[in-house]
This record gives structure tokens, sequence and C-alpha cells, in this order.
């Protein structure tokens, strides 16, 4: 339930009535899972003091939407809304932006450094479940599962050949927590693993996944399957482009889990459209919900709507560790994950 002043009995928030006294501060959440999955992650935010403030729309907030709401607001529980500049301008008490997930790329680090705003992260809450997805859409798609559904459904029977994981070659371009947590799951079903990453991980963590290091264009070109596990930012901004889908099998297969942006949407379409690869699923999308899409039109392409970390658990682990990061700050600590770790040498300045 959206907070509304002037109640007689106190204020309600998330159904749960408040007393009247004076809160230590507010907490706008906007994070759709924090609100959604009620647990200790609420709870432990109003225990020490601080009254939380719903989103009133079941969706991400427009930088408009959201400026209107964040004056008298000490932290927000931040979803996948975007923050630019101009969005914090109105930022008279904010100390914490906590994200609910690791994604910064809509959050102007820069601006909110400047204004001595925290922005933390919840690294490694979502892991599994982004793993399981991706592993679910490499089955998807080399078994036509959306295919063989729609046809059931509409009374037929046709059947297309598909094709196994065992014995394939999986390219993970990333090798971080996702990245590893797919590896790991790649093992079971007797994949040999490669890997390109522009931050090499460590040793260790290599040799134990027995995943073998290869150049970008070699990991494309070997590769049955190809799946993303970066973060978005300069230096991966459409690192899979018209040369990089050029590199790979006709009968390749490309999974996004990680950012849009990651991949020249227009270029994929072409080179599905044109049977120059076989298939491709996205979670997620340059633009979301991506209605002008042509991607959407094609059948050897599967679309889900950034559902990632959409379980009952990682709701409760990325809420959790969302709230104790808010607390963290509100209370002067310094949190593990700290996405803008220079607000703290401006802070001391």
């Amino acid at each position: 339930m959206v907070h509304r002043p002037g109640t007689r009995r106190g204020r309600r928030t998330f159904g749960v009535e408040v007393s009247g006294s004076a809160a230590r501060g507010k907490i706008l959440v906007t994070a759709r899972s924090f609100r959604k999955v009620p647990g200790p992650h609420q709870q432990l935010l109003k225990d020490a003091g601080y009254e939380l403030l719903e989103s009133p729309h079941d969706r991400p907030l427009e930088p408009g939407e959201l400026a209107s709401l964040l004056p008298g607001v000490d932290g927000v529980i931040l979803g996948v809304d975007a923050v630019p500049a101009a969005v914090l301008e109105h930022a008279d008490r904010l100390k914490v932006l906590s994200r609910c997930g690791v994604g910064v790329d809509g959050i102007d680090l820069q601006a909110a450094t400047a204004r001595g705003i925290v922005v933390t992260t919840t690294p490694g809450a979502n892991s599994l479940a982004v793993a399981e997805l991706t592993i679910a859409l490499m089955l998807a798609l080399l078994r036509h599962i959306p295919h063989h559904d729609m046809v059931v459904r509409q009374g037929g029977w046709e059947r297309r050949m598909g094709s196994e994981l065992a014995g394939s070659t999986l390219g993970l371009v990333g090798l971080g927590r996702i990245g590893r947590e797919v590896a790991r799951r790649a093992h079971v079903f007797d994949m040999r693993l490669l890997f390109a990453d522009p931050d090499p991980p460590p040793e260790e963590a290599v040799r134990s996944l027995g995943a073998d290091p290869r150049d970008l264009p070699s990991l494309l070109s070997e590769s049955d399957i190809v799946s993303l596990h970066l973060p978005l930012n300069g230096q991966t901004q459409g690192i899979i482009g018209v040369r990089e889908l050029e590199c790979m099998k006709v009968s390749g297969i490309l999974v996004n889990t990680s950012r849009g942006g990651l991949v020249d949407e227009q270029a994929l379409y072409a080179a599905l459209s044109q049977g120059r690869l076989a298939g491709a699923a996205c979670d997620v999308f340059s633009e979301e919900p991506p209605r002008r899409s042509p991607l959407l039109k094609l059948d050897n392409f599967i679309a889900t709507p950034h559902i990632g970390s959409n379980t009952l658990q990682t709701a409760l682990r990325m809420g959790l560790m969302a709230s104790r990061n808010a607390l963290t700050v509100l209370e002067g600590g310094r949190p593990e994950h700290v996405a803008n770790p220079e607000v703290y040498a401006a802070k001391n300045d």
C-alpha cells in the first residue's frame, strides 16, 4: 500500500500499521521484489525506526516520477529505475541508493558521489537464479520448446529435431559470479567450457571450473552456445555486433541474461532472420519492454521479461542485503559492496 499522509491513527506502509510517533527517517522502496515479497528485509528497516514509502507504480519509475518522490527521503531501496543527475537534484536528504541487484549503468555515479550519496549493490544474491534461467533458455532453444508448445496447443503434432547440451561447447563471455554458476551447471551436462573476460577471473577459479581461456573471436567461432555475463559499461557496450555475430557458427545460439546493451539487436535480428545464426534468447533488452523490437517477430528467438532474478529465494536474499546496506550507510558505516567508493574519500575531505 502506498503511503498517504494525513491518516488519523498513524501511517500505513506495506500493509503494516506504524505508530504515530516520529520515525528516524524515510526510505523509499521502488524495487518490486522487495515490496511484493514480505520477509525480514522489510522488518529490519521498520525495527530500526524507518518509515517505508512504497512506489505508487508497479513498474520502474520514470525519472520525473522518481524525482517527485525524493524530497524528504533518507534512502532508496532501488530497483532498475534510472537515476540521472537531474533526478538527484531533488534529493535534499538522500544518503544512500541501495540497489537490489548489481547493475548500476542507469545511475549517474559521478553525480551521486558529488552529493555524498552512497550507491550500494547486492552481488551474488541473484547468481543462482540467473544461472538457472540461462541453462533453461539454452534447453528451450535447443529443443524448440516454445514452438512445440504452440503446435500442440493449436492441435498439431509436428516436431522439430533438437540438439543436446551434452558434448557441445559453451562459450562464456564473462566469468564472474554468474558466469561461474553457469559453468558449474554446464559441467553436469558434460559440456566443454571456454571463456573470454576483459577482467580475468582468479586462476584458482578457472582451474576449478575446467574452463579454457580464449580471445573473443576464437570463443565465438568455436562455441555452439555463447552466453553473456558481463556488466554494461563503455568497454562492453555493443560487444556483440555485426562482426562478432559473423564469427559464430551458423548452427550456434546466443543467450543474454546480463544486460541488453551488450548486443546490437538490429545485427542480431539480421543474423537470425537471414539464417546466419540458429537461435537466440534474451532476458534483457536495450529498451524494456521491447515493444518495437523486430526480434519478437522471429520464431527462432525467445524473449523473457527480465526475470533472471525473479525467484522467491533471490528476492529474500537480495532484499536482506539491500536493507543491511542501507542501514549501514544511514548509521554512518561503510558497506562491503559500494559502487562509488570515491564518495568516502569525498566525505573525509
